[in-house]
């Protein structure tokens, strides 16, 4: 079939086909990307037909809440939901490796088809798909049944192991998600596009998913810059660190994100064990995850117990103005995608030590926003916070410009423009094909 093109009565209809979306799914990068790219395709007056699997959350925070009723009320807006059947002994569905090995790719199969379905009925010019989700569809295409574009983000790669394919020494766990990679190339070798969220990711794109430059589109992940200014402001920040009783001269250093091996919090753990002698910091750890008692024994180990809060699972509203309560944000990860907290923290001003891991390359630039360290490294971790507690006259300067970077590249204005362009380049290949 020819690829059907926009009708001037109606907006082209993208197809986004993932195993998640925010505040359907939890509250992780990827539920937040696509959360966002469905509400600026809609703001630009694209109809998007969102294909994902059943909610399994129950979202509390009433302003998330909103929003989302807002995107599901929208005339030019469809869900459809297809079933994700995990094994017995797989965990909690689409968290552990077991499951994304095996129930994801049944998922990503399910699904594509309900997106091949909806380009044969004239109902999807364009295909956006996150990872093994695109699977469906991409066997379609290799059958020759669609011709309408697939655009892929494969997102963090973690199946891959991150940038160097260590998989942080665990070989097993390289060994577990060896089915998934296979259905990820899969997907990637019949995409028209796939995205590189970041420069720095470019190479490790094309080098696991064996895609050839011409196919090749960087297209960062984007952060909502007015929502975040909405959530938090100064004076909320300086409520929180009165809540927990932080003197106004203790330098707060956060992290975010999940409590597993990956996120590196027990290496920061040992970093800030080496600088205990010092009497002007505290560490105020947000998030939750199967890793947390390992980080509570490395915290031990290095003897800070008392210099440590743990926030746990907080709302976005509480998540922002500690954003705005902090004074470092601390991103130790050892392998990592695009990194929405950081561009978070970013948002908020603030300057970041983090790892040379993934994307944050691109965000984190030494000496104007903040300082990068190797990955898994304690005593390098250590030495930059070191400089960093040294150099506190600095830290305006970084968070500015860290907000400037985050403004001009990074937006979600931005982003949802650039993928616009992508699919409009798509679009006019595929009619030329067809003439």
């Amino acid at each position: 079939m020819s690829p059907r093109r926009a009708r001037p009565d109606r907006p082209r209809s993208i197809a986004v086909i993932t195993r998640g979306v925010f505040p359907l799914h939890g509250v992780g990068g990827l539920e937040r990307h696509v959360f966002d790219l469905i509400r600026h395709h809609l703001s630009a007056g694209l109809d998007v037909r969102l294909i994902t699997r059943p909610a399994n959350a129950q979202p509390t925070d009433e302003r998330a809440l909103a929003s989302w009723s807002a995107i599901v009320s929208h005339p030019n807006f469809s869900l459809t939901t297809v079933p994700y059947r995990t094994f017995p002994l797989a965990g909690r569905k689409g968290t552990t490796i077991l499951d994304r090995s095996t129930a994801y790719p049944r998922f990503g199969r399910r699904a594509g088809q309900v997106a091949a379905e909806a380009v044969r009925a004239g109902n999807a010019d364009v295909v956006y798909a996150l990872g093994a989700s695109a699977y469906g569809y991409a066997l379609a295409k290799r059958r020759g049944e669609v011709t309408a574009p697939l655009v892929l983000n494969p997102q963090g790669l973690e199946e891959f192991g991150g940038a160097d394919g260590s998989y942080g020494g665990q070989r097993l766990k390289g060994l577990a998600y060896q089915p998934l990679r296979r259905v990820v190339r899969a997907c990637a070798a019949e995409a028209d596009a796939v995205i590189a969220t970041d420069r720095a990711l470019e190479p490790v794109v094309t080098r696991h998913l064996a895609v050839e430059r011409s196919r090749l589109r960087l297209v960062p992940n984007g952060i909502d810059v007015a929502g975040c200014d909405a959530l938090a402001r100064q004076a909320d920040g300086q409520r929180v660190r009165g809540a927990a009783g932080l003197a106004h001269d203790r330098v707060v250093l956060l992290s975010v994100g999940r409590l597993e091996r990956n996120k590196g919090f027990d290496h920061l753990a040992g970093a800030l064990g080496r600088l205990r002698e010092r009497s002007d910091w505290h560490w105020v750890i947000a998030g939750t995850g199967p890793y947390r008692r390992t980080i509570e024994e490395a915290i031990q180990h290095a003897g800070i117990e008392r210099r440590v809060q743990w926030l746990g699972r907080i709302e976005d509203r509480d998540l922002h103005a500690w954003y705005e309560a902090a004074d470092l944000f601390v991103h130790p990860t050892v392998y990592e995608g695009s990194s929405l907290v950081t561009l978070e923290a970013m948002t908020h001003r603030r300057p970041v030590v983090a790892s040379r891991a993934g994307g944050l390359p691109d965000k984190v630039q030494p000496g104007t926003t903040g300082w990068l360290v190797a990955p898994g490294d304690p005593a390098a971790l250590a030495g930059a916070l070191n400089d960093a507690l040294q150099q506190r006259e600095n830290w305006p300067a970084m968070g500015a410009a860290g907000r400037r970077l985050v403004e001009s590249t990074f937006d979600w204005t931005i982003v949802g423009r650039a993928l616009v362009r992508v699919y409009d380049e798509l679009l006019e290949v595929n009619a030329a094909r067809s003439r």
